[in-house]
Parts: C-alpha cells; structure tokens; sequence
C-alpha cells in the first residue's frame, strides 16, 4: 500500500475518533456565554455582536436545517458543527505531523520504509489525539462558539502552506497559494485568529524560493508581519472605512442619492483588481499575478460580512449595532463599541486624565444626506506616569485595587516601568497563558475559577473538599509536556525550517496573543479558548517526539519495524491518559440546566412581561429560548447593558413576536449621542422629590430648567435624587395585580431615592418605560442585577420566581422586596423545568455549580421562610424537599443557601432529612477548615466554612440535637483565628 494512501486512511482514523468522542460528550443545547446568541443568530441568521462571523453564522444554519421541525434538536446540530470542525482540525494537524516528519526524515513519500512510514503515523496519530483530547480544544469543539470552526481553518491553513512547499510544478504551486488565500478570506469570516498563520507561510515561502540568509529571514518576517497589518488594519477595517467616506463625499458634497458613493467605490476597486489580473497576466509578471489573485480571494471571502448588512435591512430581532447602512457597517467591522487599549506608549492605572477632545465626527443617516449628530472622544493623559509597553491601564473603577495588589503597592505608591514589566509576567503570561498551557499538558487543579496548573509534586497533596472531588481535577502526569519539549528540541536540531514555521504560529497564537489583548487585573470568565493555536502548535512537538524517541531506540534496536511498534505504543499513553483524566469534565451529555433556567426565568413573569436581565448569561440563553424554541415570546426582554446604545433603544420600540413595542416615550433626538450621563445636582427648589412624569416631559422638550453648562455641552441633570412618580389608586385597584390583604398600602405617590451619584442613559430609558407603563404592562427585574441597577427600587418590588416585579406596593421593613407566596409557589413548584438537575451522571462545571446558588436555591430558600411566616408550614417543608430533590448534593453540592434549609426541615416536622443535610454540610465543613487552618487560614473559603458550620450548628442547637456540641467545639477551636467570631 502506498505512503498516501496509508496516510490518508489514518488520517480519516483519527476524524473519526476525535468525531466520535466529541459526539458523546457534545452540549445537547445552547451552553452559557455567547452560544445562546450565536445559535439564535444563526437559526434565523439575524446579526450577533461585532464583527459577526458570518461564515460561522452560514455553516451553522445548514446544520440547523438537520433538525427539521423539531426546534428543541436546532442547538444540538449547530453544537455538531463544532464536533465535526473540530474533529477537522485533529485530521489536518495529523497531516501537517506527517509532512514536518517527512522533512524530519529528509525523505520523499516513496523512499520511506515501512518502519519509518509506521512511525510517522504513529508521529501523528499521537501528536493529533493530544490535541483532541487537550482541554480548551475539547472544550470548544462540544458547544456552538467560533473557536472551533477557527482550529480548523488554522489547521487546514497550515496544513495547506506545507503541502505547497513540495509541489514542483510552479503552476500547481501558485494555485495552491490562491487556493490558501481563499480559505484566509473565509476565515475571516470567522475570526480573525487565522491571520496569524500567514507568516509561516512567508517562512516557507521565504525557504522554498531563496537561499538562507539572517537578513532574508528577517525580511521575510517583516514582509508576513506587513501583510497582516494590510489585512487586519488596510482591508477588514480600512476598505469599508474609504467607502464610507465615498459615500457620505458623494451625498453631503455631490448632492447625489444614497448609496451611489458605494457604487462607485465597489466599481472602481473591482475594475482595479480585473486590471491588475489583466495586466500582470499579459506582461507575464507570475509573483505579482499571484499575489493579486491571492488578494482577490481573500477579498471573496471577506465579502462574507455582507450577510449583516444584508440581514440587518430586515430588522431581525437579534440585530445588534443595527448595521443597516454603509457608515453603521463600518463601525460594526471595526469593533469600535470594544474601544481599545494602549500597546506601545500610553497611561497606567494612576495617570491623570487632563482633558478630552473632538476628533473624526460619528454620522448618522439623516433624510436626504448623512448628518453629524456626535464626535469620536480622545482621551488626553497627564504626561506624569505614561511608559513604554503600557500593561496597567484600565478605566474600569475597581481595576486600579486590584493592580495594586497583585503588584503589592501601597495605596499612594506610583507603579514603576519594572511593576509594568512584573505585571506582563506574572500575570498576562504566567497567569493568563502559561497557566492554561499548563491546564492543557501537565494538568489542571479544578473547574474553580483561578484554578491553577496540578504538577505531579502536587498531585498527592491534601486539598478542600471541591477540590479533591472536582471531576476538572486532570493529572497528565506532565507526559504531554515532555513528550512536546523532546519534539520540540528534536525538530530544531533536524529541521530549522520547520522548527521556524511550527515556532512562529505557536508564538504568533500564543505570547505575541498576550501582549496584543493586554488583560486587565480580572476577566469575567477564564480565557484559555483563544490560545488555542498555541496549544495546537505545541502537539505539533508531541508527535515529533513520538519521532524522536523511536530515533533514540534505533540505536539499540535496529529494527525499524519494531522500533516503530514500541514507540507507538508507549507514545499513546500520552492521549489516553488525556482522555481518560479529561473526558469525565468534558461531557456535557445530558446538561440542560442553562436552557431551563432561561425558561424558569421567562416563567417567573406574568403575560405580556417587561424582563431587565443584565450580562450575558442573563440574557443569551432567554434569546435562544425566544428566538429558536418559540418559547414565552411573550415576554420582551431587556438587557440594561444594551440599553445604552442607541440603536437597541430604537429596536424596543418595536413589535417583536407577541410582544408589542416598550414604553419609551424619548425620542431619537433625546438619546441619539445626547444623555449618556445624567449628573444628579441637587437643588434646593425641588421640595420633596421631583416629579418623575414632569421630569421625563422636561427631558423630552430638552428644557433649559434641568439642563447644565459642561464646557461647550449642555448636560441634562437630575435636580433631586429624591423621585415621586404619581400612582392612580382606583386603577391600579381595579386591575388585581396588588394582592387583597395589600391593598391598603397602595398610595396616590411612589417616593423613592435613587442609589446613585449619576445616572446613565440605560436608567434614563428604564425610568421613562416605568413612568409611561401606568402599570398596564408587568415590569420584572432579573435576580441576579446588582444593588445599583434597582435604581433605588428594590423596596417596591414582589418577589414571583427567579424574576422580581416592580408594583406601586411598599411593605414596612421589607427593603429587599417582599415574597407573593401564593404567586411564587406556583411558579416554582409547577412552571419550572429541571430536566437532569438530580442526575449524578451530568457534569455540571463551575459556572453551572453557581447558578443554583445564586438564584434557585435562595429563591426556594426565601419562599420557605416566607410561608412559615405565615404558619403554611406543610407547603414550607414541601418547599424545601423539593428543592433538595431537583437540587441534590451528588449534582449540585450544597451550599450557603442550604444550609437554612436545615432549619426549615427541623421546624416543619421532618428531621429525618434535616438531620441527614446537616450532616453532610456540617462534616463537609469541619473537613475543609481542618484543612484551611493548616495550608491558608485567612482566605475567604476558609471564612465561608466558618460561616456554613455556625449556621449548622446554630440550626442543630435551636432544634436541641446534641449533634450541635461537637461542631460549637470546632467552631470555638477555630474562632481565635477569625477575631473570635
């Protein structure tokens, strides 16, 4: 059998395993984060955030067509995208490993013996199962994010780039680059990780066409790293932004229609890429030819971004940015809603800011011509405490604390260039790369949030309870990185050229990836999927150890057959050890938590609901709930981070599926670049609060009254953080929304104080929908917002489910919101969905741990403790074993929010399982401050157990169970450590 054709079966071989796995751990649903909305934009193909991946958008929309009219199967063929370009990605990096050993060998395919030939694609099954079997490439290739569809044109791309070096024929080769390019193009369509790839292929170009020099290389690098530049900066953002000043040239200057500047622009740039062709083909000039073509392609397949201005037009529920015209367009390719960070010369955290200037006008599309309504913001700093290769600046308020501590400066000490330089190692490389390197080849602590690298020396340490039992607790033994580290040592001392191209694309996608993104102090979640190139690239070096130690063992055993067999077979050890340690924290069979917690949610509102969620957890999964399973559509559903953007606020006041437009009263000119924020000056005319219908009417006339002087601006103001919205008693009666035995305390005024030293536009637009609704539509308020974003409110809120709505209602001493039992206990007990909560089988992660925490166990925890308020305690203890029952131990692991279960179980009768949870909690507790108290007392887990098991304890002793004295005593040999609290 021939070298190919081995080579092409062993290759599928290794699809097919990496396909089959992945199928059986694969999401069966829309996981957290951004997959609720990459799945619901491309169901109906609507516009997701910037830039959009259209390509990503497109393929999935095939694969949700498998689904055919079962909706609830729609996430789990887009998720089997993912499977199958990932498993993609495994069958080309198998491809790529033979053709670097090929170079290893310094042989053709048909001079290879049958024991090199067995060991090349023992080389590459090991090296492309390591990384299937890695931790951030299997944890993208099992849910529906762009990372995986990205491995895959990374690894096809570089796969491609050495499968052109040994073609001879000039003609075959060039149509190889062209062909590469193209796929570049598309990539783009789906992240712009790719690009990164390119100057390997100037390194095997640079290689292939000239003879070696330290200049040459320099310059070939220089070249690659140019056209990167071209592409990321002249081409994604750079050809829409010339257009766009085309445009708005040909309409506010010629006076001539919309769109005819891009007309113009399109034929123009077309006829000059039909005239290069032409020209440099005639005059037989083959490498500009090529390199024109090569550009020609990418442009086709960038030209995929046409989609979200395509899609846009149509006003599609998802369509965020609105990027329904060239000058929106533009704004949406370039991210510019992300802002940016300093890379070479800029401010750290303490650098004054001294003023702000004017810079390019933003348009608008006005009537007839585009229209300046604002202007681009630059921010001017003190020139005292800007450096070089600035790594602590961020704007956020809590970030210059934390600077500080992880540098451990004093509150008035000025960080120095060396904290600068500190920081980049310590934290953006060691923490956030090296430690997810180390998650990926030498193993990984846990799932908790921080977790770091589990070292062999560490792996039989003692450690807390969530830890030992955490299914993420991966020990590689290190075998991955020292298979890597001898393939990596192997390649630079047989093949420079390849070691060049490999090194290049595993830096390029990983260091250089740090010092480009510039991490502040904290990240919302970990961030170890987007270096995931530099992981492929290092299983690149784990199958060329696989070479390098069968060269080893041909000194002693000159068989090469054999060598090849044992090498193989010990090699192998490396991904299955992989896979065995990594698949139980990887299958996400089973889980669907996330989606029925959406629907739980959408569930806690009334008919015809206004729902204010908040981050994307909070609001992603209800878009896919709404937008693919047609599920409470009904509800609209407002996210207050949004809120602020003017094209979201348009897109509320509009009909979408049963739910008719907000209540927003504003119109464009009120929020279009104007009232981004809204200082609160008090003013001592305003007696007792201002009048929130009267105040939304002055906002609305722009009148002088509520208006103040900000340099050249005029800042709207609130004069009282005292507000007084005006309530009609008899209606609010009439409509039954207020419980009976709170009828009473309806008043004629709401009166309330808003939390805040300034408001900001999405307060503005929420407090206009409040004061317009007259109550005719329900208002919720997710759970899970912070204190700020009540505004003040939280007082006059009942709480119905996971979701609190806002009545004209205040209950004496309940700040927090007051419970509807009755309301609440139907929607917990018979509207929610918990479709393998209690199976021990599902891996639930940490993300998911959190969520019962933070909403489900407390809101079954504060419907309890309100119906023994009011002496129901048979549905109170029917309560609580209900929620210990879709919310068990095994699954969910007890927590905060447990614990006052306990007492709940205990007063209402059954101590059978009262005692059985304090148990569980109590020893579970005393275990992890045994530990804590020897390895890290003062850390906040330390203080949770502290806190779990005097409540225990507390529960126990009120309840009179002996049980109570032996954990007071632990409590009281530890107290002195806490401040004898």
């Amino acid at each position: 059998m021939s070298f190919k054709r081995i080579n092409d079966i062993t290759g599928w071989v290794v699809f097919l395993i990496a396909a089959v796995v992945y199928t059986l751990t694969v999401e069966p649903t829309a996981s957290f984060w951004d997959c609720g909305e990459f799945i619901a934009a491309s169901y109906k193909l609507q516009v997701p955030h910037p830039p959009g991946a259209p390509i990503f958008l497109m393929v999935n929309r095939a694969f949700a067509l498998l689904a055919g009219s079962d909706v609830t199967k729609v996430a789990f063929w887009i998720n089997m995208q993912s499977v199958l370009t990932s498993a993609g990605a495994s069958l080309f990096l198998f491809w790529t490993i033979t053709l670097l050993g090929r170079k290893v060998f310094k042989k053709s395919a048909e001079q290879l013996v049958f024991g090199e030939t067995f060991l090349l694609m023992g080389a590459g099954v090991v090296g492309a199962l390591a990384y299937t079997f890695c931790d951030s490439a299997w944890w993208s290739a099992v849910e529906a994010e762009v990372y995986a569809m990205s491995s895959f044109f990374t690894a096809f791309v570089f796969w491609a780039i050495l499968k052109w070096e040994l073609i001879e024929d000039e003609a075959a080769a060039n149509r190889w680059l062209i062909f590469t390019a193209y796929m570049i193009g598309l990539s783009t369509g789906v992240h712009l990780l790719n690009l990164v790839a390119l100057p390997a292929l100037g390194l095997v170009y640079y290689h292939k066409n000239y003879k070696f020099s330290v200049m040459g290389l320099l310059a070939a690098l220089a070249i690659s790293g140019a056209v990167i530049l071209f592409i990321m900066l002249g081409v994604i953002p750079g050809l829409p932004s010339l257009a766009g000043s085309i445009e708005i040239f040909f309409v506010n200057s010629l006076g001539l229609p919309f769109n005819s500047g891009i007309i113009f622009f399109v034929l123009l740039f077309v006829g000059a890429l039909v005239f290069g062709i032409y020209y440099t083909q005639k005059h037989q000039k083959v490498l500009w030819n090529t390199a024109i073509l090569s550009f020609t392609f990418i442009i086709v397949g960038y030209s995929c971004y046409m989609l979200a201005l395509v899609r846009s037009n149509f006003n599609p529920p998802i369509n965020e940015n609105d990027p329904s015209n060239v000058i929106e367009f533009v704004k949406y390719l370039k991210r510019e809603q992300y802002g940016d960070r300093p890379l070479f010369f800029g401010p750290t955290f303490i650098t004054q800011l001294v003023d702000t200037k004017r810079t390019s006008p933003v348009y608008l599309k006005g009537k007839d011509k585009y229209e300046i309504y604002d202007y681009k913001i630059e921010y001017v700093y003190e020139d005292r405490g800007q450096m070089l290769f600035p790594r602590l600046f961020s704007r956020q308020d809590n970030h210059p604390q934390l600077y500080r501590q992880k540098l451990g400066l004093r509150p008035d000490e000025r960080p120095t260039f060396a904290d600068n330089i500190k920081f980049l190692f310590t934290y953006q490389i060691g923490y956030m790369y090296f430690r997810y390197f180390g998650w990926n080849f030498i193993g990984r602590e846990s799932d908790i949030e921080g977790a770091g690298t589990l070292t062999p020396v560490m792996a039989g340490k003692a450690v807390p309870t969530e830890v030992e039992h955490n299914r993420a607790r991966n020990n590689f033994w290190a075998l991955p990185l020292i298979l890597g580290a001898i393939g990596l040592v192997f390649q630079f001392n047989r093949d420079k050229e390849g070691f060049g191209a490999t090194f290049i694309l595993y830096f390029l996608t990983g260091i250089a990836l740090v010092l480009y993104l510039n991490s502040p102090p904290v990240e919302p979640r970990e961030r170890d999927y987007i270096y995931v190139g530099s992981f492929y690239a290092f299983t690149i070096w784990i199958g060329l150890g696989v070479i390098a130690l069968g060269d080893a063992l041909l000194k002693y055993l000159k068989n090469s057959t054999t060598v090849a067999f044992a090498t193989t077979a010990v090699s192998l050890i490396v991904p299955g050890i992989m896979l065995q340690q990594g698949y139980d924290d990887h299958d996400r069979s089973g889980r669907y938590m996330q989606v029925d917690w959406a629907k739980n949610l959408l569930n806690s509102c009334a008919p015809n609901a206004i729902l204010f969620t908040g981050g994307d957890n909070d609001t992603f999964p209800l878009w896919y709930v709404q937008d693919v399973e047609g599920f409470r559509t009904d509800v609209r559903v407002c996210n207050l981070s949004l809120l602020g953007t003017e094209w979201y606020i348009s897109q509320m006041k509009r009909k979408v599926y049963e739910s008719e437009a907000l209540p927003i009263s504003l119109e464009e000119k009120n929020y279009k670049g104007k009232n981004e924020q809204i200082p609160v000056i008090e003013n001592e005319a305003v007696k007792g609060g201002i009048n929130l219908k009267q105040y939304m009417q002055l906002v609305k006339d722009e009148n002088p009254a509520i208006q103040y002087a900000y340099g050249s601006e005029k800042l709207t103001i609130l004069p009282s953080k005292t507000l007084v919205l005006p309530v009609d008693v008899n209606k609010v009666r009439s409509m039954g929304i207020v419980k009976t035995e709170l009828q009473d305390s309806i008043k004629s005024e709401m009166v309330w104080s808003v939390n805040r030293g300034d408001l900001l536009k999405p307060d503005l637009i929420m407090l206009d929908m409040i004061t317009n609704n007259n109550w005719e539509r329900p208002i919720y308020f997710n759970t899970t917002l912070s204190q700020s974003s009540y505004l003040g409110l939280r007082e006059y809120m009942q709480q119905e489910g996971y979701a609190m709505r806002l009545l004209p209602v205040r209950v004496q001493g309940a700040r927090d919101g007051y419970v509807n039992s009755d309301i609440m206990f139907d929607n917990m007990m018979k509207k929610t969905f918990w479709r393998n909560t209690d199976n021990p089988k599902v891996y639930y992660d940490a993300n998911y741990r959190a969520l019962p925490t933070i909403v489900p166990r407390r809101a079954f925890l504060e419907l309890a403790e309100q119906l023994m308020m009011e002496g129901k305690n048979d549905k109170a203890r029917e309560v609580a074993l209900f929620c210990l029952k879709v919310l068990p131990d095994q699954t969910i692991p007890y927590d905060l929010y447990t614990t006052p279960l306990v007492s709940v179980l205990l007063k209402t009768g059954d101590e059978k399982k009262g005692m059985e949870v304090a148990k569980i909690m109590g020893d579970r507790a005393v275990k992890n401050l045994d530990y804590y108290m020897q390895n890290d007392p003062q850390n906040d887990d330390s203080r949770l157990s502290m806190y779990i098991l005097s409540q225990v304890a507390n529960a126990l002793k009120e309840a009179g169970k002996k049980e109570a004295d032996a954990y007071e005593k632990v409590l009281n040999r530890y107290a002195p450590a806490f401040g004898g609290q």
